[in-house]
C-alpha cells in the first residue's frame, strides 16, 4: 500500500482483526454483484468504500422511479439510465482507486461460470429466484464463496454459502424449488429500509470472509423481520443428494 492508502484505510488498520494484511487482501480481491437494485444500493458502496480491488457488477434493467423508494444509489437523473453503468459512476466517485466492470445485461448460465472463477467472492444482490439457483451453480462450479440476500415485504435472509469447503451446503441444499418463484417488489412491495439492512449484512459478510476477520459462518440461514426488529438464526447441512453440490453430480 501507498501512503495515501495507508491513510485512507487507516480506521480498518487500527483494527487488530484486519490490519495491514487484511486491508491488503481486501485491495487485492475481486468481487462479483450480481444485481444492482436495492441489496446492491446498500452492499456495493460499502465494499467499494473498504477498498476492494474490482468489482464486477451486473444487471440488464434501467431505473425507474419506483426504484427510488429503496435503491439510494440512483437519483431522479439516472432514470432510464442502465443500473450497472449508473451504478459504476457513483461508485467511481466514491473511490476512484476501485476497478468497476460494469456489465449492462441480464448474465447467462455461461457468463456466471465465466465470471465466478474470476472472482474472490460473490455477492447475490439480485431479485429471483431463479438467478438465485444460477448463481449457486455458477459458484459451486468454480468452488467461490457466494453470500446470498434476498427481500421481500418486511422479511429479509442472507446466507453464507462455502463451495470451497467440502462440509458446507450450498443454495440448492436449502432451497431446492425447482422453477418456484418467490415473487416481485413489483406484486408484493418491499420495506424501504430492509434492503438496506440486509444490503449492509451481505458487505459485511463479504469483508470478513476476504478479510478472514470475524465469523462468516456458513451453514446457518439468518433471518430478519423488519416489523420486529429481530433475527433468527437457522442451521442447515449439506444435503448428499442435492442435485447441484452432493456426491451423485
Amino acid at each position: 500500500m501507498n501512503d495515501r492508502q495507508l491513510l485512507r484505510y487507516s480506521r480498518h488498520i487500527l483494527l487488530d482483526e484486519i490490519g495491514i494484511q487484511g486491508q491488503e487482501r481486501l485491495l487485492s480481491a475481486t468481487v462479483l454483484a450480481v444485481g444492482c437494485g436495492g441489496l446492491a444500493s446498500a452492499a456495493l458502496p460499502y465494499l467499494a468504500a473498504s477498498g476492494i480491488g474490482r468489482l464486477i457488477i451486473a444487471d440488464g434493467d434501467a431505473v425507474d422511479e419506483t426504484n427510488l423508494q429503496r435503491q439510494i444509489l440512483f437519483t431522479e437523473a439516472d432514470i432510464g439510465r442502465n443500473k450497472a453503468e449508473a451504478a459504476a459512476g457513483r461508485l467511481k466517485q466514491l473511490n476512484s482507486g476501485v476497478h468497476i466492470t460494469a456489465l449492462g445485461k441480464h448474465l447467462t448460465e455461461a457468463d456466471l461460470h465465466t465470471l465466478a472463477v474470476q472472482a474472490d467472492a460473490v455477492a447475490d444482490c439480485c431479485d429471483n429466484f431463479a438467478t438465485r439457483q444460477a448463481v449457486n451453480r455458477a459458484c459451486v462450479a468454480a468452488k467461490t464463496p457466494l453470500v446470498s440476500g434476498a427481500a421481500a415485504r418486511f422479511e429479509g435472509q442472507l446466507a453464507v454459502y462455502r463451495p470451497d469447503l467440502p462440509d458446507s451446503p450450498c443454495y440448492a441444499c436449502l432451497f431446492d424449488g425447482g422453477d418456484a418463484d418467490d415473487g416481485s417488489c413489483a406484486l408484493f412491495g418491499v420495506f424501504s429500509p430492509l434492503v438496506g439492512i440486509i444490503g449492509t449484512a451481505q458487505a459485511a459478510a463479504t469483508v470478513n470472509l476476504l478479510t478472514g476477520a470475524g465469523t462468516a459462518r456458513h451453514g446457518v440461514l439468518h433471518t430478519y423481520n423488519a416489523l420486529s426488529g429481530e433475527w433468527q438464526q437457522f442451521a442447515f447441512h449439506k444435503n448428499p443428494q442435492c442435485r447441484v453440490c452432493g456426491k451423485a453430480v
